[in-house]
């Protein structure tokens, strides 16, 4: 992870998965915060398979972000329509704009995270570290190093 956007993306859902963390333990509570979660049991398990996925994010690992994509898109995906309805027939309230707000950056992290792993898998499979490869891919200063022969004499007794 050497770009910006890759450290950036990864940032945000940590924090996002934090809010969550916070709004289902709050909802569990009995107190409401900006947004509670449609399903108690199912937000559960969703914030188990993100902390997996996030952590496996960092890696570059495509599997755990097609995971976390699809996790992510079912269960905000119906969130997001659950609560695009009542405003789209009028019936607009903070609450439900809340709600829009969470699903739609719910759906927007992971589908960023997604395009960033598929982008950056090319530079993955072939890396170029200019650091390193004037060693390690220069064949002209290999075959010198294997030419060349010891010519100390060293004693042992």
């Amino acid at each position: 992870m050497k770009n910006l956007s890759s450290w950036l993306i990864a940032i945000f859902a940590f924090m996002f998965w934090g809010f969550r963390v916070v709004a289902t333990v709050l909802y569990s509570m009995g107190t409401e915060f900006v947004a509670p979660p449609m399903d108690l049991t199912m937000e559960i398990a969703l914030l188990f398979i993100t902390i997996i996925c996030i952590c496996f994010i960092i890696t570059r690992k495509l599997l755990p972000v097609i995971i976390y994509l699809l996790a992510h898109g079912l269960y905000y995906g119906i969130y997001l329509y659950q609560n695009i309805i009542p405003m789209l027939n009028g019936e607009t309230t903070l609450n439900n704009s809340m709600s829009l707000l969470v699903a739609l950056i719910g759906i927007a992290i992971p589908v960023a995270a997604f395009f960033d792993v598929l982008l950056d898998k090319n530079r993955k499979a072939h890396p170029v570290d200019k650091q390193t490869d004037w060693f390690y891919k220069n064949e002209k200063f290999d075959r010198k190093l294997d030419d060349r022969a010891d010519k100390n004499q060293y004693r042992t007794l």
